[in-house]
């Protein structure tokens, strides 16, 4: 099967209340939270030279830190991730943003080492509760307002609330550690006041899965491809998980080699840089969403396969331009790659399965984030972060000539169905 889209025979659970125009506001106010969240799990990116020069971190340590958030959603993505199938959205979305609280206070408490470990992983164990979930709840609260209409509207939105709220973190952090005071502070500060309105706005929205009176046993989320189409499944987790590991990069290693080895420590710049790659992410998959599946699936392999060698080249050359440019096709690749494997895997799923079904796909995902930015930090120890990141380059490479063979396989043993065809995008 090729990395379709969904098609409108696509249903959601049943809701517990009529389909009305208050879905089609709370998918707007779902996405709002959505946005907000991502965007608080990176608001440390720019800020991390500056924790360096603070407390004298090595990049290694940085990217300790950022496996702290890793593990942390890998860990709630296990426990939590799938459990909204038979809870309802609301009562795993609103812990999960009060997670997201708790990190902020943490933050905000001027953490030493340990705290700052700590506060990351709280983050990512909120952030893994809300990547499933709110992905879900969109679906569910758009098939509901638009029953039998096409999904694109859920797969541009869901997609751009994810990865651009990932892109507008940074920025938003950068801008305000660069030219406002208390620039440890400030941000968290600002973000402390949008999870409080994104927790009202989940508080607000209509349920849209009926609570079971009788619970199936619990047991942690398994990694399963038998979801409808197990070649389908593989194609889209291998395409995640190359496209995350992109984005890790981004968040962990890029802003400290920006300020180090290019000598431009601005926190905005920083931030700019970040945002440009999830920013571009987030407009490729807008601006393809009228494209077939298999040729954005085409199109994003071939963008990260240009974009990262030539971000290697701009490392070499210490040239901002060609770092920036490189940096901002791998993030097309990475968005096309990623928006495609989302809505493969939530229109094969079972409408009561959805939420296990995304949440083994970001499970996937996150290793992808967490694995190559360790590795990273870890080769830095005992080569250049350019030496480092050749091989980082080498290896994405034939991880996305692996995503091209997984393809071809699952479009050869099984094509769409003509309405599906028809509705992709």
């Amino acid at each position: 099967m090729s990395l379709t889209t969904l098609s409108p025979s696509t249903a959601a659970p049943a809701t517990p209340e009529s389909s009305s125009p208050r879905h089609g506001r709370g998918f707007w106010l779902i996405a709002l939270a959505f946005l907000t969240a991502m965007a608080f799990s990176t608001v440390p990116a720019p800020l991390y030279p500056l924790y360096m020069a603070r407390d004298g971190f090595s990049t290694f340590m940085v990217t300790v830190v950022f496996a702290a958030y890793s593990v942390g959603v890998v860990i709630s993505l296990v426990l939590a991730g799938h459990v909204s199938d038979w809870v309802g959205r609301k009562k795993i979305l609103i812990p999960a943003l009060a997670l997201e609280l708790v990190a902020a206070a943490l933050f905000l408490s001027d953490p030493s080492l340990p705290v700052l470990l700590l506060a990351r992983l709280v983050t990512g164990l909120g952030i893994g509760m809300i990547t499933a979930t709110a992905t879900a709840y969109l679906h569910d609260l758009h098939t509901a307002h638009r029953p039998g209409g096409s999904h694109q509207r859920f797969e541009v939105i869901s997609t751009a609330a994810n990865i651009g709220g990932l892109g507008l973190g940074p920025l938003i952090a950068g801008f305000l550690a660069q030219y406002v005071d208390a620039p440890l502070r400030t941000p968290y500060l600002v973000f402390v006041v949008l999870l409080l309105v994104g927790i009202v706005a989940v508080a607000v929205t209509p349920e849209t899965v009926e609570e079971r009176l009788v619970k199936p046993a619990y047991r942690p989320q398994r990694i399963s491809a038998d979801h409808g189409d197990r070649a389908g499944y593989i194609a889209a987790a291998a395409a995640a998980f190359a496209s995350f590991a992109v984005f890790g990069l981004f968040t962990s290693v890029a802003p400290g080699f920006v300020a180090g080895a290019l000598h431009l420590p601005s926190r905005a710049l920083a931030g700019v840089i970040v945002f440009a790659v999830f920013g571009g992410a987030a407009v490729a998959q807008t601006l393809t969403n009228r494209l077939a599946a298999p040729a954005k699936v085409r199109l994003g392999l071939l963008a990260q396969a240009l974009g990262v060698p030539t971000l290697l080249v701009g490392m070499h050359t210490a040239s901002l331009t060609a770092f920036l440019v490189g940096g901002v096709a791998a993030g097309i690749g990475a968005g096309l790659l990623l928006k495609a494997a989302i809505g493969t895997v939530a229109a094969m799923a079972a409408p009561a399965k959805r939420g296990a079904a995304l949440a083994g796909l970001f499970l996937i995902g996150y290793l992808g984030l967490s694995l190559p930015a360790v590795g990273i930090g870890i080769a830095t120890r005992a080569i250049s972060t350019v030496t480092a990141m050749t091989w980082f380059t080498g290896l994405l490479l034939v991880m996305l000539a692996g995503v091209a063979v997984l393809f071809r396989r699952g479009t050869g043993t099984r094509r769409p169905p003509a309405r599906a065809a028809r509705h992709a995008g």
